[in-house]
């Protein structure tokens, strides 16, 4: 099965003039301020994508906000999409990063030196719906988007932001200054083209519902997908030896996941970050975000919420303050 990144990959990182020309035109006129919208290597990854980016038909692409179960999202489709080709002891989820197995659109973030020899028509990204290239909503190819109560969002990018005090990363998550943009416009981007525009084209998963009703929402995402699981293969326990596959519990105490590395290369003559991968394994629970909020905090952000989906008709699961 052909994926169509595979063939974009390389030339993702080449230098090109065009997409270095429009950035420092970008970047000389944008606003800048500490806290982030987007970062400059993300804005050139977008543009790159923008540019060069050539889905496949049968590609799907995995979209979220960070913090929102992004990794879940890719060790879930990936185990979706694979199951037929991939031995249970020898799933590359055993050994590698999620983010080894489904590259991201805009960024290249890997802990393994090699490739993953194995086509999977996947591909992730944080890029709003507004912003993806032409050649994504102009394809044939369906997206699976994932949100979470935004204020368990919140806490697992404390738990990232190491060096920023709280109350000045809440302000900034308030103001929208986050990664991938203002969360609650992000994940509405996506909400209007799946409950309006395109409900075919776009499948909207909320964290909460994958973690109370897994087997059913995976089964869902394997229908969505174009992956649906034949009755031999419920009869067999396939669904549930993917759900143990891609627990937290069983991903989060893999060796590769709680000592390798992860690297993020972000362009050309631009210098690699290094990330532990445990980083990418908080804890995943939903209402965590007692542990870090206020009550105070909790519901600023929850009058948020209700303010800006108003009339959305989109509810998430927001658990109270007491």
């Amino acid at each position: 099965m052909n994926h169509g990144s595979k063939s974009n990959e390389a030339e993702g990182y080449k230098y090109d003039p065009k997409t270095s020309n429009k950035l420092e035109e970008i970047m000389s006129t944008v606003p800048k301020r500490k806290g982030f919208w987007c970062r400059s290597f993300q804005l050139e990854g977008i543009l790159r994508a923008r540019d060069h980016f050539k889905p496949q038909p049968n590609d799907v692409i995995l979209s979220s906000t960070p913090k929102s179960g992004t990794t879940w999202l890719k060790a879930l489709a990936f185990a979706i999409t694979t199951r037929s080709r991939v031995n249970e002891s020898t799933n590359p989820l055993l050994t590698r990063l999620a983010h080894d197995c489904v590259p991201f659109l805009e960024f290249k973030l890997h802990s393994s030196p090699q490739k993953l020899n194995l086509d999977v028509p996947l591909v992730a990204t944080h890029i709003p719906y507004t912003s993806l290239p032409k050649s994504i909503i102009n394809s044939g190819c369906k997206i699976v988007y994932i949100c979470r109560d935004p204020k368990d969002a919140f806490g697992e990018e404390v738990l990232a932001w190491e060096d920023l005090p709280l109350e000045d990363a809440f302000e900034f998550f308030c103001e929208g200054f986050t990664a991938g943009g203002p969360y609650w416009d992000h994940l509405l981007g996506y909400w209007r083209r799946a409950s309006l525009e395109s409900p075919e084209k776009i499948l909207f998963l909320k964290y909460e519902d994958l973690k109370k009703k897994t087997e059913y929402w995976i089964k869902k995402m394997a229908q969505f997908m174009g992956y649906p699981f034949s009755f031999e293969e419920e009869d067999k326990g396939v669904v549930q030896k993917i759900i143990d596959l891609c627990s937290f519990e069983n991903l989060s105490n893999l060796e590769v996941n709680k000592s390798g590395k992860a690297r993020l290369d972000v362009g050309v003559g631009v210098n690699t970050f290094e990330f532990e991968n445990n980083t990418y394994f908080r804890k995943g629970k939903v209402g965590d975000w007692k542990n870090y909020l206020t009550p105070e905090m909790a519901t600023r952000l929850d009058q948020i919420t209700e303010q800006k989906l108003n009339g959305s008709a989109l509810t998430l699961h927001v658990l109270p303050n007491a």
